[in-house]
């Protein structure tokens, strides 16, 4: 239940950003994104079961990567703020600027990804590393999606 209204809630917070361009609309980004990741923050609690220890290694860990996963999410809202204004009269400089830039974003958090379920690994009994690696896809597959399916096709 929680993931479903955290893949809703990022939706709606991309949604504007994505039709700002046309309706010159734009929500409380920073609200419903902190709302969002109060809610992945819960996700991991319910599931992780973390004991006292485990938390004290495991929390520091996550909030740096969120910090760093953050300042991603950020450039991909650019991308996507550029795109919306340039909907309709992109040219091919900009849509060969946007693809590079999509696909750096996307390597970068793969291997953001990559190094943070590591130090996971090593900070989590191996069930419990697995299990986060397990919901850190499903958050994340679940927000591209909403998202994703937010952002008409360029033209």
């Amino acid at each position: 239940m929680k993931i479903a209204s955290l893949a809703v809630a990022l939706a709606v917070a991309a949604f504007p950003v994505v039709t700002h361009a046309q309706t010159g609309v734009k929500a409380d980004e920073q609200v419903i994104l902190k709302q969002v990741m109060t809610d992945k923050r819960a996700v991991y609690a319910q599931n992780l079961q973390l004991t006292e220890g485990e938390s004290r290694a495991f929390w520091p860990i996550y909030d740096e990567y969120e910090g760093k996963a953050k300042k991603l999410n950020d450039e991909f809202l650019a991308l996507v703020d550029d795109y919306a204004a340039k909907f309709g009269s992109m040219t091919d400089a900009d849509a060969t600027a946007m693809l590079k830039k999509k696909m750096q974003i996307e390597k970068d958090r793969e291997a953001l990804k990559q190094t943070y379920t590591k130090k996971v690994a090593k900070a989590l009994p191996p069930v419990k590393a697995l299990r986060y690696a397990q919901i850190e896809t499903r958050l994340d597959n679940m927000i591209r999606r909403e998202v994703y399916g937010l952002i008409p096709l360029a033209q």
